[in-house]
């Protein structure tokens, strides 16, 4: 097969409206020419990013990372830590009764809540979940919730209160 009729392996198409420019071959360019300065040659670790893996299955990585948090049942308070949090929330009420009285007071707490699993797809999926602790300043305490660092935390979920001791 000649190569002057020949495209790769298949054979040239008559009437090719490039066959010239094809001909010519790949262009040669000299370090420095205009072309060059132009369009410099890509770094390695650039060019790299150009061939990198991209997600094909969306939201499959995340998928899979859920599979391998460890959930646990909630834990249900004996009554002396029953006692406990509702003197610890009593307290951090009188510490923001108000707002006047929140900016003052500045009270800081750390509160560990059970958070429900919210995947679906989980065995673990309205029966069990994960224990979280928030640590900042606590803004507000309600009947039904709490405010820490602007994060509302249902007083049903919480398990535990840990105070600074600066508070009276």
């Amino acid at each position: 097969m000649n190569t002057y009729n020949a495209i790769g392996y298949m054979p040239m198409p008559a009437g090719f409206p490039f066959k010239d420019l094809f001909l010519q071959g790949r262009p040669q360019h000299r370090k420095y020419d205009a072309f060059w300065r132009k369009h410099p040659p890509m770094d390695p670790g650039h060019r790299a990013k150009i061939f990198a893996p991209f997600d094909a299955l969306a939201g499959f990585d995340e998928a899979t990372l859920s599979k391998e948090v460890l959930y646990e049942p909630k834990r249900l308070l004996s009554e002396s830590e029953k006692k406990m949090l509702s003197d610890s929330l009593n307290r951090l009420h009188r510490l923001t009764v108000n707002g006047k009285a929140a900016r003052r007071n500045r009270p800081i707490a750390g509160v560990t809540y059970f958070v429900p699993c919210s995947d679906k797809n989980s065995f673990a999926y309205g029966l069990e979940g994960t224990y979280v602790t928030i640590t900042g300043i606590v803004r507000k305490v309600d009947p039904e919730t709490i405010i820490v660092d602007g994060q509302p935390i249902d007083l049903s979920a919480i398990s535990e209160i840990s105070m600074n001791t600066n508070h009276p």
